[in-house]
Parts: structure tokens; C-alpha cells; sequence
């Protein structure tokens, strides 16, 4: 089975500003949405909100039975994630050979200078918070310690300015979107802040949840680095050998956002019965990447 969607385009604070190899970013990107990225100079129609739309919709459509994504500008992306095996850590035989792996991935250019936003980057690598508490949006923000911070260039990309961004009681809070999150953490929605317009969105959600056949519908996120890491993407680099984890840091919509029975999990709900073109605005409107995170085993 094949799905189609349409298409769409992040930042945090200023600090240790050296970006690790583009390569490698490249790679890490690669990693997290099942293509083959490669730069380009001239224009690129991918952005950071595509990859949110990617990487964060894979799990729901592979859920929902379909085995491709048919996506503008990238063409058909296979959902099965090679078996789940690693991008550049295949075994032995097909690490010699990595043709026939990655001869099946969809590939895509982005331009490194529009993609990405130096300015804003940070390393966490070293840094360690304590009890020294941060706010987004007037909730709680655990910074990403231990990580390396590549900031996606998104500022005056969206409608309604960049204060989405911020750091005031306008901001949207901090999230971070794992490898395969979905709803076999066994997640039942709490009653607590459903809207009054939506009187059985409870029931219909925490139904679905607990159906194996879907297992939830719609995306999940956590504002817990340390949940995102259980569930990040590693990847071999080709670049210097190395094992990394990778994560994308995002920004979501309070409005929007459903928190879970589980506190560390949240979950963005996608209606029974919405199309492509609706399942992929419900994402756009709720969650907005804007860093790419990577720590080094």
C-alpha cells in the first residue's frame, strides 16, 4: 500500500556555535528519514518541517498497513526502514557493500546553507544543568545535556512571526522526537484538558490507543531528552567512523499537544477518518523542528 501527502519548512539559543562536519549532519539526516541526503548549491525543496513530516509520520502510516510514502519532491519512500537495520552500521557483508541498501533509498538534496543555521547552535556535550530549572512556553524545558545541538534555520518561516521560538509564555514548549515512538508504550490519555467542542475525543483516542491494530493514532513526542535517546536513531559515519545518536529537538503546539497518562509523553492526535492532506496539516500546525541533535557513543 502507498500513501501520498503534500508538502512544507527551527532554532535555539545562542552558545557553542562550531558545527560538526555537514557530512555528518547529512548522514544523521539520512538516518532519520530512510533517504539518501546529499548537498546541494543551487535550490532544494526540502526543509526542517518536511523532515518533522517524515520522520514523525513513518511510524503512524507503517501502523496504519502502508508499505510507501509517496511525498512531493522526494518521489516513493519506503516505510519499512531496511528492517530496522542502521544506515551505515549494517552487518559485515553489507557494510563491504552498502549498494543494495542504499540503492533503495530515495534520494534528496538540500542546500546546507538554507537547511541549516549556525548562529544558533549549541553544544550540550558538556554541560550539565543540575537542578537549575528552564521554561518554554511556562513549562518545564530539559535541555538536551550531554548532546551536540545543529540549529535548522527556520526563523521567519511560519506565519505569525518567530515567537513560537522564544523563551516568554508565548513560546511553544520543548520536545523531542525519537526513533519509532508510537503507541506501543501502552499510553491512555488522561481527562484531563480535553476541549469542550471534542466531548468524545477522549474515548475515541484512549479506544485507539489500546487497539493493537493501531496502537494510537497520531505522533508522539516527549519533553524528556533521556525517553528520546531510548528510542533515538544511531548510525555509523562514514565520515569518521564513528557511532552517533540522533534526535530531532522540536518546538509543539500547546494547543495542540495532548499530554498522555505517562507525563514524559505527549501525543499529537490524528482523527479517525482524516485524509492525507488533513493528517499532514494536523502535524505542520503542531510540531516544528528546530534542532538536530547528535551525541557520540
Amino acid at each position: 500500500m502507498k500513501v501520498k501527502l503534500g508538502t512544507v519548512v527551527c532554532v535555539g539559543g545562542a552558545g557553542g556555535r562550531t558545527m560538526p562536519d555537514t557530512n555528518l549532519c547529512l548522514e544523521a539526516l539520512s538516518a532519520l528519514s530512510g533517504c539518501n541526503v546529499e548537498p546541494t548549491t543551487g535550490s532544494a525543496p526540502l526543509t526542517p518541517q518536511d523532515f518533522v513530516n517524515i520522520v514523525a509520520l513513518k511510524e503512524f502510516y507503517k501502523q496504519a498497513g502502508f508499505k510507501e510514502l509517496e511525498y512531493p519532491s522526494l518521489g516513493t519512500l519506503s516505510l519499512q526502514d531496511m528492517d530496522n537495520q542502521d544506515l551505515y552500521s549494517s552487518p559485515p557483508a553489507l557494510a563491504q557493500d552498502p549498494g543494495p541498501v542504499e540503492s533503495l533509498r530515495t534520494t534528496v538534496k538540500i542546500n546546507p546553507q538554507d537547511f541549516f543555521h549556525p548562529n544558533y547552535n549549541y553544544d550540550f556535550t558538556n554541560i550539565k544543568d543540575g537542578s537549575t530549572t528552564f521554561l518554554r512556553g511556562s513549562e518545564q524545558y530539559v535541555r538536551p545535556c550531554g548532546w551536540n545541538r545543529v540549529a535548522l534555520r527556520v526563523t521567519q518561516r511560519y506565519d505569525g512571526g518567530d515567537c513560537w521560538l522564544g523563551t516568554g509564555k508565548d513560546a511553544w514548549p520543548v520536545s523531542y522526537h525519537g526513533h519509532n515512538m508510537d503507541g506501543s508504550l501502552g499510553i491512555i490519555l488522561t481527562h484531563g484538558g480535553c476541549p469542550n467542542s471534542e466531548p468524545e475525543f477522549l474515548d475515541a483516542a484512549a479506544a485507539c490507543l489500546i487497539t493493537s491494530e493501531t496502537r494510537g493514532r497520531g505522533v508522539y513526542s516527549t519533553p524528556d531528552i533521556k525517553m528520546a535517546e531510548k528510542y533515538s536513531k544511531r548510525f555509523k559515519s562514514k565520515v569518521d567512523g564513528k557511532t552517533y545518536k540522533v534526535v530531532l529537538q522540536n518546538r509543539i503546539n500547546p494547543e495542540k499537544r495532548k499530554k498522555c497518562q505517562r507525563e514524559d509523553i505527549w501525543l499529537v492526535y490524528v482523527p479517525e477518518g482524516y485524509n492525507d492532506v488533513q493528517t499532514r496539516a494536523t502535524v505542520q500546525e503542531s510540531i516544528r523542528p528546530y534542532g538536530l541533535l547528535l551525541k557520540q557513543l
